[in-house]
């Protein structure tokens, strides 16, 4: 969730209003991704900001539309023989293209800004720098690097059907505990991207974790995937993620858009190479 700097006029004031979840989840689409989601009705247009206090319950449902490419991607590459590493590649590359790599931006900014500034004002000032850094450029490398191992070894091991349900998995779940550390952490600055959204409530953020939780027991069951590497990634991405709050706290005061897209990466990352680790594959 990159932290680019929004027209807070365009934020829906007043008493939060739920859309439904058909017209929710479009709405989530067009954040989170580039796909292409028409003017919706009673819009007065389709570039204007979301309303997040309650719209973001149906982040998972949204997640699992914006996964589908790079899951049809990595099934058509199974099912040609590809090799598990260039499958896994040319999966993670359509899932960025995607989204347009918008919570890689935020992981790289994220990691120019904590580690590149001595000062809360100027690591936000750098991680407003659409330029990318010695760190940032080092955390991409690695999300990718990791992402793209775990995801060939979970292909190696079960096939293509639980490469690609690991997935849809992590795609719900690494989007919904970004949403909790959007509802939960105050934001770092007034003016950012995240500060005007609005902060979703702790329904909103629970009903998220919620439905993720259960397509991921679904997911694990259905494809075969280990029920102890599904514990281990949750339990992993929750570690992850609470280090990255305090971490963002102490050094910002709070949580930004960038903060949200590392969050988001690093869920990722955390819930793959848990299924990974439980195959045992991952070492091989």
């Amino acid at each position: 969730m990159a932290d680019a700097p929004p027209d807070i006029s365009e934020f829906p004031a007043g008493r939060p209003h739920w859309p439904g979840w058909l017209i929710a989840t479009a709405i989530c689409i067009r954040f989170y991704s580039r796909l292409p989601v028409p003017r919706l009705p009673g819009e007065d247009s389709a570039h204007g900001l979301p309303d997040f206090r309650l719209v973001p319950r149906a982040v998972p449902l949204a997640a699992l539309v914006i996964a589908l490419p790079a899951t049809l991607v990595l099934l058509a590459a199974g099912a040609a023989g590809i090799s598990p590493p260039l499958a896994a590649a040319l999966a993670v590359t359509v899932a960025a293209l995607t989204t347009g790599a918008f919570h890689e931006d935020g992981l790289a900014d994220t990691a120019d800004g904590l580690f590149g500034g001595h000062t809360p004002e100027r690591r936000l000032e750098i991680m407003k720098d659409s330029r990318v850094g010695t760190f940032g450029a080092m955390a991409l490398g690695l999300s990718l690097l990791l992402r793209v191992t775990a995801l060939a070894a979970i292909l190696q091991a079960l096939g293509s059907l639980a490469a690609a349900a690991a997935l849809l998995i992590a795609a719900p779940w690494s989007r919904a505990t970004a949403l909790y550390l959007l509802a939960t952490e105050p934001p770092a600055r007034s003016s950012g991207a995240s500060a005007a959204v609005g902060q979703p409530t702790a329904a909103t953020a629970w009903t998220a974790l919620a439905l993720s939780v259960a397509f991921a027991v679904a997911g694990t069951l259905a494809a075969g995937l280990p029920g102890s590497g599904l514990a281990l990634g949750l339990a992993l991405s929750v570690l992850v993620l609470a280090g990255l709050a305090r971490l963002g706290r102490r050094l910002i005061g709070g949580q930004t858009g960038d903060i949200l897209g590392a969050a988001q990466q690093l869920a990722e990352i955390a819930l793959t190479c848990g299924l990974a680790f439980a195959l045992g594959s991952a070492w091989q």
